[in-house]
């Protein structure tokens, strides 16, 4: 074979299975040497989703599984083995790949051969020793102990008379998690960004190794909690497909009614920090009761205002009475039609409209190279959305819009966010009439994972896309699992929206991305 024919080999089956209701995976192994060429001409046809490392039986190897998807069609997963070998790097072909191949090196300690820059990512070279790749089998426990903080230093890239880089972070006050970054300047123009993560790498992908189902979706739920219910629905998903259950047609509607409720706060929350960054504190406090009153709704029905341990292997943890879905639907409507309110009165204030329209701006194609997901790339027109291109859940029986903005400032992501809103709430009202009688069909807690093998499950989280790999024992333990977040993806080109503006315009585009540390620092 050669990389034409695979390439040839995987077109066939991509058209053939597309044509069936049922969404298949096209899994095939090639050469390290032939992925360069064959991702170059993969990446127009498909979404590059990530690198998922797999256990391989030979010693000092790992088998990488370059996964992309597509609309509507199979998923496609490339199947590389290094044999303790060079692989080479996709970065110089798919941008996309940049960061999850340093991932990769830093915790697997795997080597991409022509990649510029390896090393000191996850793992910082000053309190970290080389060669720890905590990822490796059996090479790491989680309590080895590393080297005290030192000085890491600031990188520079500007090298004309005058310039300097100004420091932020890693410390800040209030609940910011620890992030970095070298703002580069002659002046008062950014001219070039660092970012810096990783200050509290948690290694719950370690963690999760030996765990149970059970308790692996309560470590995996975690890992975000303010996107608790979305990650757990993506590892979920994965364990049902590994022990074949099947869901309720009650319990799918139900999973779609609180992802939505958690898209919703979620952006309530990413606009209220939009406007507090802009200095109005007014609107900004009125959004923030708003998102308060959802959370209570949240925390009175389900037990936890972020919604932690409603998704379950197999359905949810409980039901609800359809009285109750009514009353939530009608409490949101309130919700939604006050913030929708106040968001449209700001479209007339000409002083914030300054503060965002032109600023940050990342082109379509700037998106397109990093991969982006989430509303941060249907801002840029990218119109990518998992629950459109592959459906889960009850999503194909809902009907709503996937909003794209054209400009790609920090203007159009307000917009994005407050129109997926209205979208989200469009979906939520559509669910009370569409549910079976309670009770009726909800399973119980039975399951058994009896095959040692590899199944993903994935979720359009608010932020964007969350995609788990999770590979069992036969006795339905978990040996190895990898969480590709949308952090790791947006975090990546948040640098290049904030070239060529001023130090002032920097929160405001921060809080206009509305990214997670926590995601990215799992």
């Amino acid at each position: 074979m050669t990389p034409a024919s695979v390439l040839e080999h995987i077109l066939s089956q991509h058209a053939e299975m597309s044509a069936t209701a049922e969404v298949n995976w096209i899994r095939i192994a090639v050469q390290p040497s032939w992925l360069p060429e064959l991702v170059g001409q993969l990446a127009p046809l498909w979404t590059f989703a990530g690198i998922v490392p797999e256990n391989d039986p030979q010693p000092q190897s790992v088998r990488l599984l370059y996964v992309f998807y597509a609309p509507k069609g199979p998923w496609l997963g490339i199947e590389v083995r290094n044999h303790g070998q060079n692989v080479p790097t996709i970065s110089d072909t798919l941008y996309a790949a940049d960061w999850q191949e340093r991932e990769m090196e830093d915790l697997f300690d795997v080597q991409f051969e022509g990649h510029p820059q390896l090393g000191d990512f996850v793992l910082h070279d000053s309190h970290w020793p080389e060669g720890t790749a905590p990822m490796k089998r059996h090479s790491w426990e989680i309590r080895q102990k590393v080297n005290g903080f030192q000085d890491l230093g600031t990188p520079r890239i500007v090298e004309a008379p005058g310039s300097f880089v100004m420091p932020i972070g890693p410390i800040y006050s209030g609940t910011a998690e620890s992030i970095q970054f070298g703002l580069e300047t002659v002046g008062e123009e950014i001219v070039f960004a660092h970012i810096r993560p990783f200050y509290k790498y948690r290694a719950v992908e370690k963690l999760l190794e030996g765990r149970t189902p059970a308790v692996a979706l309560l470590i995996g739920e975690r890992i975000d909690g303010l996107t608790a219910l979305a990650h757990a629905l993506a590892m979920a998903q994965a364990f049902e497909t590994l022990a074949g259950v099947q869901i309720s047609p009650r319990a799918k509607l139900l999973r779609v009614f609180w992802a939505e409720i958690e898209r919703i706060r979620s952006h309530i929350q990413v606009l209220a920090g939009i406007l507090e960054s802009t200095g109005l504190s007014v609107p900004a406090n009125l959004i923030q009761a708003l998102e308060e009153e959802l959370l209570q709704i949240s925390g009175a029905l389900t037990g936890h205002r972020y919604l932690f341990e409603v998704i379950r292997i197999g359905g949810l943890r409980r039901d609800w009475s359809d009285a109750d879905i009514q009353s939530i639907a009608k409490r949101l409507a309130l919700i939604v039609e006050q913030a929708q309110r106040i968001l449209d009165a700001l479209t007339f204030d000409n002083s914030f409209l300054d503060r965002l329209e032109g600023v940050g701006t990342l082109s379509p194609e700037k998106a397109g190279t990093h991969g982006l997901v989430g509303p941060v790339a249907r801002a840029s027109g990218i119109s990518r959305d998992l629950r459109i291109w592959q459906p889960y859940a009850a999503y194909d029986q809902v009907r709503f819009d996937v909003p794209v903005q054209a400009e790609g400032d920090g203007y159009a992501r307000f917009r994005q966010l407050s129109q997926e809103i209205a979208q989200s709430y469009r979906i939520v009202q559509q669910i009370p009439r569409m549910l079976m009688p309670a009770g009726e069909g909800f399973p119980g807690d039975g399951f058994r994972i009896t095959e040692a093998r590899t199944a993903f499950g994935y979720a359009e989280s608010p932020a964007g896309a969350v995609l788990c790999g999770v590979s069992s024992n036969r006795q339905g333990m978990v040996e190895r699992c990898r969480m590709i977040t949308p952090g790791l993806v947006n975090w990546h080109a948040f640098p290049h929206a904030l070239r060529h503006f001023a130090f002032q315009d920097f929160p405001i585009i921060l809080a206009t991305f509305g990214l997670s540390v926590a995601d990215l620092d799992r």
